[in-house]
């Protein structure tokens, strides 16, 4: 049988992230010492009470079909919170539940682009973007950044790559790979393009818990009347919640847009995992006390990273501050990041991502989601590394 496969199909890259992290879990499984700066989860279990609730709906046969854009109860607590932490009015009509912030992005993208479309997206990204992007026929258009001006694109260099046929403009803060955040005045600043060209914003709102050194997040359709309606939100319970096996997403949308997501959604996935909702609700409405103890923890990780990074002669690295990322510059070593990250995990056991799957070839990406016996551990290690190249 000589199979077709799509063109869309053929022109993607599978996912460096995952295939990194399926790498370094199989040379764990032949026994050999590795340490995982790859994947892009926390490392603390999921709190006890969201947990419970969702054995609860298990025990309590909650385990049927719900709507396809998620249960009324959780899109109305979804609601609440952006109306309660945010200064959003969302109709739970408005938000759609999917199974997984990944899930949310492809949906917008595919949602409201279509082949001829542009859509912008600052470089470093995260790698699934412009893959999206392909997925739904339209084009990447990437604005290049780099750690001299903390990897924020500017509203002039937004400006100057809209075109006729820009339909979406896509902002990560606090960002992966680089854990860049944009204050409030930059990212009104950003709307404030987008909204005079009439171009929509896909806001990935992910990490906005995540935050460091007093870093602040606002979202960008939080601004005006105007900006919410250029704004679609994604988002999603994996991160500030340590649910990513969980797959839960959801975004926030003009009307219409919102209603094209729930037909997409009924025709492909259907509804979320039913009993994982009722985990998600217990997230919203449940005690928030586990995040100052995870954010103490990894801002104690990120410091001590960030001092011994920047201690290793050929490596430099900004301060970012959100997420659980560091985005080191491996110029000065003579390598790409490619060959940096096949040699450090082939030579010292250490897994990174290589930078030029987020569009940065002159970097690579560790989290810092990891003990600090594994952080201090796999250092040293690279520091070993750069000094025997």
């Amino acid at each position: 049988m000589n199979y077709r496969i799509s063109s869309r199909a053929g022109s993607l890259t599978p996912s460096l992230t995952l295939a990194i992290d399926s790498k370094a879990k199989q040379m764990k499984a032949e026994g050999l010492d590795v340490v995982g700066f790859g994947v892009g989860e926390p490392d603390f279990d999921t709190p006890q009470h969201i947990k419970d609730a969702a054995i609860k709906a298990l025990n309590d046969g909650f385990t049927k079909y719900t709507p396809a854009s998620g249960t009324p109860e959780l899109r109305q607590a979804i609601a609440d919170k952006f109306k309660n932490e945010n200064g959003l009015d969302y109709k739970p009509s408005q938000i759609i539940v999917s199974c997984g912030g990944k899930h949310s992005c492809y949906n917008v993208i595919v949602a409201t682009c279509e082949e001829g479309d542009e859509v912008i997206i600052p470089a470093p990204y995260w790698l699934s973007y412009p893959e999206m992007v392909k997925l739904a026929s339209a084009r990447p258009v990437i604005i290049e950044t780099t750690d001299k001006t903390s990897f924020k694109v500017t509203p002039r260099a937004l400006r100057d790559a809209v075109t006729p046929r820009t339909r979406l403009f896509i902002l990560n803060s606090p960002s992966n790979p680089t854990g860049t955040v944009y204050t409030p005045e930059e990212v009104k600043a950003l709307g404030d393009v987008c909204v005079e060209k009439g171009v929509l914003i896909m806001s990935d709102e992910i990490y906005e818990r995540l935050l460091y050194d007093g870093a602040v997040h606002k979202s960008v359709a939080s601004f005006s009347p105007a900006h919410r309606e250029h704004t679609v939100i994604v988002h999603g319970f994996a991160k500030a919640w340590s649910m990513t096996g969980w797959r839960l997403g959801f975004c926030a949308a003009p009307e219409p847009i919102a209603k094209a997501i729930n037909a997409i959604q009924s025709h492909s996935t259907s509804n979320p995992t039913s009993f994982a909702q009722k985990g998600a609700v217990a997230a919203l409405k449940g005690p928030q006390t586990h995040l100052q103890q995870w954010l103490g923890e990894f801002n104690k990780r990120r410091t001590f990273a960030l001092q011994r990074l920047n201690s290793i002669p050929s490596i430099s690295c900004v301060n970012p501050k959100g997420a659980f990322y560091l985005f080191p510059n491996i110029a000065k070593t003579g390598l790409k990041s490619t060959e940096f990250c096949a040699r450090l995990l082939e030579t010292q056991k250490v897994a990174a991502v290589p930078g030029i799957a987020f569009g940065a070839d002159d970097y690579v990406r560790l989290s810092y989601a990891t003990s600090m016996a594994n952080l201090e551990k796999g250092l040293e290690r690279i520091e070993r590394f750069c000094k025997a190249l």
